[in-house]
């Protein structure tokens, strides 16, 4: 359950920054397939600094999809957790 989580968040927010920065950064979000590196360097919280946004709309999609990738992926830990 998870994983699929995980992969909704995933494919939703490479679509959402493509949609925000295309315009702004034709060569880092020139296609979905590129923004999700974006996207999982977001989720995970790595964050490499390679790509980012420039734009309001982008940097506030990236607050929200940041807090939702630690989220979906601390959600797991708890459960195991506390079994």
């Amino acid at each position: 359950m998870t994983l699929f989580a995980i992969v909704i968040l995933l494919i939703l927010s490479s679509c959402l920054m493509y949609v925000a920065e295309n315009k702004a950064q034709p060569d880092n979000f020139s296609d979905i397939p590129t923004a999700t590196w974006w996207a999982i360097m977001t989720i995970t919280t790595v964050g490499y600094g390679d790509v980012y946004p420039v734009t309001i709309l982008g940097k506030i999609i990236t607050a929200v999809i940041a807090l939702a990738g630690v989220a979906v992926l601390a959600l797991p830990t708890a459960i195991i957790g506390s079994a």
